[in-house]
């Protein structure tokens, strides 16, 4: 089994993988003091939820020290491509074009988001 048929992280797990592939290896204090500005999130439930996902392999420990410090495992990329694959196939009937024009009905893209696609869908056109 690979990598990407083995991510099936949890909406609160997802929260914790964005922290740590933005910033790098934390300690749990400083994933919970980010969690909390914008949650409701006690120290002892992000404490759990990591210890998790080292269990599930989403996140590494290094237990060298006094302070535990948590990396993540997983690759952002392809979690990334494995979720929206996932939703494809599975809110969207694997159609593609659907969820595109889902997710551009419901967000207004800026005038630089718009041109980066029109770009990305003119390259993919030439292929």
């Amino acid at each position: 089994m690979t990598e990407a048929q083995n991510i099936k992280p949890t909406e609160s797990e997802l929260e914790i993988l964005q922290i740590l592939w933005k910033k790098g290896n934390c300690t749990v204090r400083e994933v919970h003091e980010i969690l909390e500005k914008n949650k409701d999130a006690g120290y002892t439930t992000t404490l759990k939820l990591m210890q998790i996902m080292a269990e599930k392999g989403l996140v590494a420990r290094n237990t060298s020290s006094k302070t535990h410090i948590y990396s993540a495992l997983i690759n952002q990329h392809k979690t990334q491509q494995h979720l929206v694959n996932k939703m494809i196939d599975n809110v969207f009937n694997g159609s593609a074009a659907r969820l595109v024009m889902q997710a551009l009905g419901n967000h207004s893209a800026s005038k630089d988001e718009i041109d980066s696609i029109k770009k990305y869908l003119d390259e993919l056109s030439k292929k």
